[in-house]
């Protein structure tokens, strides 16, 4: 077992009244623990309201930047590309710096660059700037917001136990939900209405006000420096077969989550002919959908020790879910009153689809940090969204083609394709104690 559940199965308040304070040490009180997870919610949905609610604006974004189908796909691509590229080396720089130092660089760059963006990449009356520049831009935004997902994982998983983390770490991956839902209701209509200034400074804001947030709360537990080092229990991730299997099968079960995230209103405005209002709600539905699962996948398995099972379960049944939506749209052209379903089925189909692919995040992320290891959860959790990231680029680069192919059946199946290869990849379920009482989620 890592050094780090040693000491964070012990009770938080005897590790406050343990730990020999010197002169110049912080001593927090038992509940600063849910400050630091507040942190990590705060900071995730800032860059989710990013990353999830640009893309909501997809149908707004491609009449105001005139923008092809195909330009419309690569500029959001770039902008989960340079997540992806950026993911791994901020994860090793968590490892080595700690979560405060990268959190607040990361947070801070990143509002200060969505400021310049709503001063200069914006549609005016004067021009309109060209894909080349948006997309650069959107690239270099994802390369800054990579920051904040690997240190505040790295932060709850140091500040709680083991038989809390997938609760903690599932609360904490409700911010993606949490940011990408308030996004796609928001963002939309105020791009409508007041154009991509406000939005641009809207999510700038965010971004200062977690920064701000982070400056003032967060801190490394209060055993880090006994216990945690670089060179702390288990193997390097990057060196560790299992840790890698995970991540891989995170980076494939999110290709259909991406599909949702960065086309579904396009989808539903093009294909079902629903409004602004309509897609923004559905789009809503789909990120309240997670964050209720999200909660509640993190609690249920760790009262039963069954995270591998889950989120092999979670694969089939989200494999399943997109097969569902992918005969709806071969079916609807068929129904009589085919645009009466197309109003009223299509979306919810949608929507149980999304929520199906969005609900297992804490779950895994948990089960990942675990195999790692103390020191290296950082780099894990960044490796996992490194893989994560390459979808937000590929998926949106690739569905216009497969639209052009095999139009929305296309890329709905191939959605189903991806969960369901990603379910034999998860590792499987081992028994949940071994003679020594040992947790299977901790052996690996």
């Amino acid at each position: 077992m890592s050094a780090i559940a040693d000491c964070a199965d012990q009770e938080p308040t005897k590790i406050l009244q343990n730990r020999a304070a010197g002169p110049t040490e912080r001593v927090f009180s038992p509940g600063h623990r849910w400050k630091v997870l507040g942190i990590g919610v705060a900071a995730n949905a800032s860059f989710s309201a990013t990353f999830s609610g640009i893309p909501a604006t997809a149908v707004v974004l491609r009449q105001g930047y005139q923008l092809s189908n195909a330009e419309l796909g690569l500029a959001l691509g770039l902008l989960g590309l340079g997540v992806a590229l950026s993911e791994l080396p901020w994860g090793l720089l968590t490892d080595r710096w700690g979560d405060r130092r990268v959190l607040l660089i990361g947070l801070g760059a990143t509002a200060a660059w969505l400021l310049a963006m709503a001063m200069l990449v914006v549609p005016t009356r004067s021009g309109v700037p060209d894909v080349t520049l948006l997309s650069a831009s959107l690239l270099i935004t994802g390369l800054l917001g990579g920051s904040v997902n690997g240190s505040s994982g790295r932060a709850i998983m140091g500040w709680f136990r083991e038989n809390e983390r997938g609760f903690a770490m599932s609360i904490r991956q409700t911010a993606v939900p949490l940011g990408g839902g308030l996004g796609a209701l928001f963002l939309p209509s105020l791009a409508l209405v007041f154009g991509f200034s406000a939005v641009f400074g809207l999510l700038a804001g965010t971004s200062a006000l977690s920064a701000l947030f982070a400056w003032r709360w967060l801190h490394e537990p209060p055993t880090v420096d006994h216990v945690v080092s670089p060179a702390a229990a288990g193997s390097a991730p990057l060196r560790n077969i299992e840790v890698w299997r995970i991540a891989t099968a995170i980076g494939l079960l999110c290709f259909p989550q991406v599909a949702v995230l960065t086309f579904a209103s396009v989808f539903l405005h093009d294909f079902a002919g629903l409004g602004t209002a309509a897609i923004s709600a559905s789009l809503a539905a789909v990120q309240i959908g997670a964050m209720v699962m999200r909660v509640w996948s993190g609690r249920f398995t760790d009262r039963h020790g069954n995270r591998r099972q889950f989120l092999r379960r979670c694969s089939a049944f989200s494999a399943l879910a997109f097969v569902a939506l992918w005969v709806s749209v071969l079916a609807s052209p068929a129904m009589p009153g085919g645009h009466s379903f197309l109003i009223a089925v299509l979306p919810l189909v949608l929507i149980a689809a999304g929520i199906s692919v969005s609900a297992w995040h804490g779950v895994a992320y948990a089960e990942l940090a675990t195999l790692a290891g103390a020191g290296h959860v950082g780099t894990a959790l960044s490796l996992a969204n490194t893989f994560v990231f390459v979808g937000f680029f590929l998926v949106p680069v690739a569905i216009p083609g497969l639209l052009h192919l095999w139009s929305w059946s296309g890329v709905w199946l191939s959605a189903a394709i991806c969960a369901l290869i990603a379910w034999p990849i998860f590792l499987r379920q081992v028994d949940t104690t071994s003679g020594d009482g040992t947790d299977a989620n901790m052996r690996g």
